[in-house]
């Protein structure tokens, strides 16, 4: 009933006309109440010269509220600036009132009219305390009424630190969104049994699964900081298995205007559960290495391209030229970009294959500073068609890096990936024959840098792990794992393209750089994970089946290969690989050769040669295997291939 008649006022602000009126009124009865106390609780005191008085407290009262503005608050929001407000208008008050009886005295205006000190000094305390206990008192209620009787969600908050509490306040304060929070959880021993703005303090080793269930938690948001990434996944994954949601607050420089805002919080992700740090690239260097430039992305509609596109548009460039054979997905990027106001960008559907086209494109564009991002990336599928990766990540890479050093770009920034490291698959081996062929240009320009940044996995790219998930879980699992000990390195795609732009700023010409990316992650672990942040138990709604490693994939990523070591950066997490010593220029002519044999579609002497090339390629779980073992390819073309080696490294191709 209260409800009924209370929330139609309260989900209005009260006007600042009422809210002057009702100060003005509690300022009257406050001088009654002082008289009356001053006297014994009786009246014994002259009632006429009260009358008298009344009037000129409420001018004066009046002037004093107009003057600080304290009437002008949202009630049910006040705070400690209201509180400040409201004790500037009881001094002024107080000022006003002691100034009209000095007048008064001096002046004679109304003989018979004085206050006694005692009676301004007691008016002025009393005052304030009815005021602001009017204030809390309507906030307390108010708040009672939207937050405690109509509650849609009840939250438990893990961390009683000052980020704790500073959810507890943007929860309870939010207009839009009906919260209850039941109490805070927290490790720290010394703040258990306390309480914070009323709300209990519990160790955590009390909440479990009957305690989520009695008290009806919706939802527990985690607002613990400035701890480790393994110790925040280990709170975490001790919650993740109640049936409840999990959300967690973002660091304290991501608040907006350094206050949390409700719609921050966000629902907990598989890449909060990583056993790594997040890593932050902040280079004002960038600005300037960007400033007025030509800059091309390929594979720019890709996941890592297009991640590289959003970044390079905050920054002051002279033209961006997007290139990606996707028509649809390149489609997508340029709306994109378009309603988000940017200009003087190029969307061009091409191959990275395509000769005349990209010589086109660079005679147009005259590109500074070439990101090289299109690839073919999914290992079976290239395992099986082993010319169309070596057409892609050799051809077009070779080609591309031509073009570059033909028309004196600045430099050449190469993605490349973790599976190019001691590779046991085609895939692999073609982005290290790519890395190579790169570096073999480095010896031989003068102008153009070639820079070459290697990874792993990323989170939410087409085609990874976590897609693969959510689209299993959807129709109800199994999820499929190739292997209960297989172990990736993972990192966001945010971060993966903040490399390469890094890169893009430190590159002397001829590094690898790659990160340090922490521990890597049990895949087996990571599909348990989301089953139990879809809600699920496992094994009991979702299982897990175990499929078996898929030709050339391997158990455990590498980020270095044999006989390579790691050089420091300027930023802790970026090294650069002391790749060993090369005869570049031989190679080169092999990949020369490689590109011409792939004209043969010979799977055979296609791999062959890339083991030639790349000498620790050791096929795994794969029909090359027998390739190992024996000196020559037995096939119908490998005279053609003694041929072409040598052509090739004669004559220009």
């Amino acid at each position: 009933m209260i409800y009924k008649y209370l929330m139609p006022v309260a989900a209005r602000h009260a006007s600042k006309w009422i809210v002057l009126s009702v100060d003005i009124l509690l300022v009257l009865m406050t001088f009654v109440m002082v008289y009356f106390i001053r006297f014994h609780l009786t009246f014994n005191f002259n009632v006429e010269h009260l009358w008298m008085e009344l009037p000129i407290i409420a001018i004066l009262a009046f002037t004093s509220f107009m003057l600080t503005g304290s009437y002008k608050g949202i009630i049910r929001y006040t705070g400690v600036k209201d509180l400040m407000n409201i004790f500037m208008a009881v001094c002024v008050l107080t000022v006003l009132t002691s100034a009209f009886v000095v007048a008064n005295k001096e002046l004679a205006l109304i003989p018979s009219l004085t206050i006694p000190k005692s009676i301004i000094i007691m008016h002025a305390f009393l005052n304030f305390v009815v005021l602001a206990l009017s204030r809390l008192t309507f906030k307390i209620l108010y708040r009672y009424v939207h937050c405690k009787l109509k509650a849609t969600k009840r939250i438990l908050i893990y961390g009683a630190g000052e980020a704790g509490i500073m959810t507890h306040d943007a929860l309870v304060n939010s207009v839009d969104k009906k919260n209850k929070v039941i109490a805070f959880i927290d490790d720290d021993k010394h703040k258990i049994g306390n309480s914070i703005n009323g709300t209990k303090i519990m160790e955590r080793s009390y909440v479990d699964e009957a305690f989520i269930k009695k008290n009806r938690i919706d939802e527990i948001i985690v607002s613990i900081q400035n701890t480790s990434s393994s110790k925040f996944r280990e709170s975490i994954e001790r919650l993740i298995d109640y049936e409840t949601e999990i959300k967690i607050v973002p660091p304290i420089d991501k608040w907006m205007n350094g206050e949390l805002n409700v719609n921050e919080i966000k629902p907990l992700q598989l890449e909060d559960l990583l056993d790594r740090t997040p890593i932050c690239i902040e280079n004002e260097g960038l600005c300037k290495e960007f400033s007025n430039k030509v800059l091309l992305v390929t594979g720019a509609a890709g996941s890592i391209g297009s991640e590289i596109s959003r970044q390079l548009v905050k920054f002051n460039f002279k033209k961006l030229v997007l290139i990606d054979i996707a028509e649809s997905a390149l489609y997508d990027l340029q709306q994109e970009l378009k309603q988000a106001g940017i200009k003087n960008f190029h969307p061009i559907v091409t191959d990275v294959r395509d000769q005349h086209g990209l010589e086109r494109i660079f005679e147009v564009h005259q590109p500074d500073i070439i990101f090289h991002a299109a690839a073919y990336k999914h290992v079976p599928l290239m395992e099986d068609q082993p010319y169309e990766a070596v057409k892609v990540n050799v051809g077009g890479t070779r080609l591309l890096a031509k073009m570059a050093l033909k028309h004196q770009a600045d430099k050449f920034v190469f993605v490349s990936t973790d599976k190019a490291v001691n590779p046991t698959n085609v895939m692999g081996a073609t982005k290290r024959a790519a890395e190579i062929y790169i570096g073999s240009l480095q010896e031989k320009s003068t102008k153009t840098k070639f820079i070459t940044t290697r990874f792993g996995n990323v989170l939410g790219s087409n085609g990874s792990v976590i897609p693969l998930f959510k689209k299993q879980l959807e129709k109800g699992g199994p999820l499929t794992v190739t292997h209960e000990e297989v172990t990736r390195y993972f990192m966001t795609i945010p971060e993966a393209s903040q490399l390469v732009l890094e890169a893009g700023t430190m590159g002397k010409g001829g590094e690898i750089f790659i990160f340090d990316m922490g521990e890597s992650v049990k895949i087996m672990d990571l599909a348990k994970n989301m089953i139990r942040l879809s809600g699920l138990r496992y094994p009991e709604d979702i299982d897990i089946k175990i499929t078996g490693l898929r030709p050339g994939e391997k158990l455990y990523e590498e980020l270095l290969a044999n006989g390579e070591n790691t050089l420091p950066t300027y930023h802790e997490k970026i090294m650069i690989s002391k790749v060993k010593e090369m005869n570049y220029e031989k190679l080169r002519g092999k990949i020369d050769a490689l590109c011409v044999l792939n004209l043969f579609h010979d799977k055979n002497v296609v791999v062959k040669k890339l083991k030639e090339i790349v000498p620790e390629f050791v096929s795994k779980n794969s029909s090359y295997e027998h390739l190992d073992q024996i000196e020559k390819a037995r096939t119908p073309n490998y005279n053609i291939l003694q041929s072409l080696n040598y052509v090739s490294q004669n004559y220009n191709f």
